[in-house]
């Protein structure tokens, strides 16, 4: 599998796009292989598009389900409903309507978020769980979101969306830039940004709604933290990976993760915060490995 690009021809070959729900509450997934089932959840400020360079190689082994969550990509844009339990109902209707008994669940950034509250609200629907470089609400240390050199240009955004109306007037018509600075900013190598990627995003967030989409899951961050100190007084038992950027939450993403589960993998990519795009083989790799 190549680093860089995708072969477009074979991957339209073999997955497809659908959209599942009423009007209004859609979710936009795209659909291919076959095997056990597997869930891929992207964050912000991407789409179903981050596991493009990896939905190939896992094809061969699962059936692959690429979704973009709640308000963002091609998904409807309702106007609530995005703290990480809400959310993970949601998309517990798209599992059951695919007629999954049992998955594996993967999730990057606010992924990691929902993955969390996923496997909280429905155990024993989830296999194995894989959460790629995101701290949890509620779950991680204060200091991470401490304004310190080294962390202001990776959070400061959360405080910023969470401002209510704001982020939509500063950044609507802006965001080529906007999105072309927060991925070069959070990546140890940007190389991974072809212009057509970088387009797809501009594309998505461009769209009607999707900024105030995006930034409701950070105000929405203290009803999901009050969730999750709730789910944390019961530990989870399946399986998880625990995946962290070598230049971004590195192994934080394990000490996270070993306060609420009690099987946990730790893991250090080599590359920055957008692991599935930046060291999309490496991920393929352990994905492999730790979901067989």
């Amino acid at each position: 599998m190549n680093d860089t690009t995708h072969d477009e021809a074979a991957f339209a070959s073999i997955f497809e796009h659908r959209m599942q729900g009423a009007a209004g509450e859609r979710l936009h997934y795209v659909i291919g292989g076959q095997g056990t089932p597997m869930l891929l959840v992207p964050g912000w400020p991407q789409t179903w598009y981050a596991w493009r360079k990896t939905m190939l190689a896992l094809a061969e082994h699962y059936t692959v389900v690429a979704v973009d969550p709640p308000g963002l990509g091609d998904s409807d844009k309702p106007y609530g409903g995005y703290d990480t339990d809400s959310v993970a109902r949601r998309l517990h209707e798209l599992t059951q309507a695919l007629g999954w008994e049992r998955f594996d669940f993967v999730g990057h950034d606010v992924g990691v978020w929902i993955g969390y509250a996923y496997t909280s609200l429905f155990p024993q629907q989830v296999r194995r769980m894989a959460l790629l470089d995101a701290t949890v609400p509620g779950l991680a240390p204060a200091q991470m979101y401490a304004f310190e050199p080294e962390r202001i240009s990776k959070n400061w955004h959360f405080f910023f969306l969470a401002q209510a109306d704001l982020p939509e007037a500063l950044i609507s018509g802006r965001e080529h830039a906007f999105l072309s600075w927060l991925f070069h900013a959070k990546s140890a190598n940007s190389s991974w940004l072809e212009p057509q990627a970088l387009a797809e995003y501009v594309r998505c967030y461009s769209a009607p709604g999707a900024w105030r989409a995006a930034a409701n899951y950070y105000r929405a961050l203290f009803d999901s933290m009050a969730q999750n100190h709730v789910h944390a007084r019961k530990r989870l038992e399946m399986p998880v990976l625990a995946m962290g950027g070598e230049a971004a939450l590195g192994s934080m993403m394990e000490s996270m993760m070993r306060q609420v589960a009690d099987n946990v993998t730790g893991v250090i990519a080599p590359c920055g915060h957008y692991i599935p795009e930046e060291a999309p083989d490496f991920v393929v790799g352990h994905l492999l490995e730790f979901l067989k």
